[in-house]
């Protein structure tokens, strides 16, 4: 059975009739009509939308309606990708006013009217933030994530949430990517019974699709660059402190962070302008040494590889054949545009993944009790959350358990000695003695590997086949990491991630531009059929 659920099926019909073009504005009579295989707005970013718009081409509305209508054909009809959880009942009037300001002669900046999905876990009025669970079908923050309010300021338009991995993948230890209990499994549009990874899986997939213009998701380790990856789109984890991680359910303080997804790095920049900035609510934001004023896609101009310094991490083409193939390529081009490239190591690879764990289940239960009572949730305890999952099991919990909600539950708390030392440990590990000794040991400007393998076959049975990553010391260290597609194998994306220092997003966006522009790698999907086996779908509330 495809992987659905009545509540968005609802949701989306009644878009659909919402969202019929309107007779009166003449602006948008010729709004396109999307297919499965053709949409006017294919591939566009941001600045060829804002250009569109500035010559009266079309408008915010007209984007909007069109991406409402590209959401309708490809998660309820054609290929149903599952990527959309709910849709923003104002967006159509949000996108109205904007255009309005335009006729007045005000432009807000680059982001002036685009549309911009955001993970389900992200609080944005007046949608509900569900994380994916039945039990947060209710929750409806009454105020918006800081991020979300700065982009609302920029003049994004909030189109709606994205589907996720339930609870950011922090459920079980063999959760399936890409399913919740309240969306069902969001499918890969390269080939759709392949993983879309998580747990940023919906966000990843709708950029991927062109059912957004870009898109924000959340990481705390692989949760925005896996996703981005294997559905062939440029995907940005931010130093943890760049973005404020206020309105966004938690994991874990030390390692959570909100980012950037598109199809171009220069697109991710744009964003990342937009969301980042100091929050008194977030104390990781006060050591924010970058402006929030900065303006990272003017950092791109001029980009070129010529003289910088790329330490190859040798050690992660091990990940898969595809990837190393893959890899090997992409530094023979960068070496022929004038790259110096090294073979590299990380001196402390994975010593610290223990530590990691210890970190993740210790703070988990405090940040996101606190999470829950601040907005009156439904459930206020992790202890309620797995007796509502146990009460609920046949739809909550129909392919993977709770395990590591229940080791959560059992950690002693942050004045835990064994968590104080787990934490100050695995982030020198990653940090100092791992991400920047690999870099200080040859002057290097940047670290590269390949993000992930392929995308793995959707396994119910099983969970997840995934195959390793090159980003988790960045994770850890709490450092950026940018993936940027590099290739296909047998049509299936591969990415390439650069890892640089805290704070030097300037400069890996600044390579990886240089790097796409090179190599322009990104192929849209073409929807490929397979062959998935039977999946449970997401419930109604």
């Amino acid at each position: 059975m495809r992987p659905t659920t009545w509540l968005v099926t609802a949701v989306l019909c009644c878009l659909a009739s919402a969202c019929r073009p309107d007779p009166e504005p003449a602006q948008d009579a010729a709004r396109p009509t999307p297919s499965t295989t053709g949409f006017a707005y294919a591939e566009a970013g941001i600045a060829d939308l804002q250009a569109a718009m500035a010559r009266g081409e079309t408008s915010s509305h007209a984007l909007v309606q069109a991406y409402l209508a590209r959401i309708i054909e490809l998660d309820r009809n054609g290929p149903r990708l599952n990527a959309i959880i709910s849709l923003n009942p104002r967006a159509r009037a949000d996108a109205a006013a904007l255009d309005a300001e335009r006729a007045a002669g005000r432009v807000r900046g680059p982001l002036h009217g685009i549309p911009v999905l955001l993970k389900d876990n992200i609080d944005a009025t007046p949608m509900a933030t569900t994380a994916g669970s039945l039990a947060l079908a209710e929750l409806r923050p009454a105020h918006d994530a800081f991020l979300v309010a700065r982009l609302r300021e920029a003049g994004a338009v909030v189109l709606g949430k994205a589907n996720l991995s339930e609870w950011a993948n922090f459920r079980s230890s063999r959760s399936l990517s890409g399913w919740s209990s309240i969306g069902g499994q969001t499918r890969n549009p390269y080939a759709l019974d392949r993983s879309p990874c998580g747990s940023s899986s919906g966000t990843a997939v709708a950029v991927a699709a062109n059912m957004t213009a870009v898109g924000i998701g959340t990481e705390t380790d692989g949760s925005i660059l896996c996703p981005a990856a294997v559905n062939g789109v440029v995907g940005l984890k931010p130093t943890v402190g760049l973005v404020s991680r206020n309105g966004i359910v938690p994991i874990a303080p030390s390692q959570d962070t909100a980012g950037p997804m598109a199809r171009s790095v220069e697109d991710a920049a744009i964003l990342l302008a937009a969301i980042a900035g100091r929050d008194p609510a977030d104390p990781a934001t006060a050591d924010n040494s970058v402006l929030a004023s900065f303006d990272y896609a003017q950092q791109l101009r001029g980009a070129s590889l010529r003289g910088v310094r790329i330490g190859l991490l040798r050690d992660r083409l091990s990940i898969s054949p595809e990837a190393a193939t893959a890899t090997e390529r992409a530094v023979a081009a960068m070496r022929d545009a004038g790259a110096v490239v090294v073979d590299a190591r990380i001196p402390t690879q994975d010593q610290w993944r223990d530590d990691e764990r210890e970190v993740l289940l210790s703070e988990f239960k405090p940040a996101l009790e606190q999470y829950l009572r601040q907005r009156q949730a439904p459930v206020q305890s992790l202890r309620a959350l797995i007796d509502y999952n146990r009460a609920h099991a046949s739809q909550v919990m129909p392919l993977f358990g709770q395990d590591l909600f229940e080791q959560a539950d059992a950690r002693t708390g942050l004045a835990s000695p064994d968590y104080i030392s787990a934490r100050t440990r695995a982030r020198r590990l990653a940090g100092p003695e791992g991400i920047d000794a690999a870099l200080e040991a040859q002057q290097l400007d940047v670290l590269v590997a390949p993000t992930t393998g392929v995308a793995w076959p959707v396994d119910p049975a099983q969970g997840d086949h995934f195959p390793g990553s090159g980003y988790g010391a960045a994770a850890v260290a709490g450092y950026p990491a940018l993936t940027v597609p590099m290739g296909h194998s047998d049509g299936l994306p591969l990415g390439l991630t650069f890892i640089g220092p805290a704070w030097s997003e300037a400069r890996l966006l600044r390579i990886g531009h240089a790097y796409e522009q090179l190599t322009r790698a990104r192929h849209p999907p073409g929807f490929a059929a397979g062959s998935p086996q039977s999946i449970a779908p997401g419930n109604a509330r």
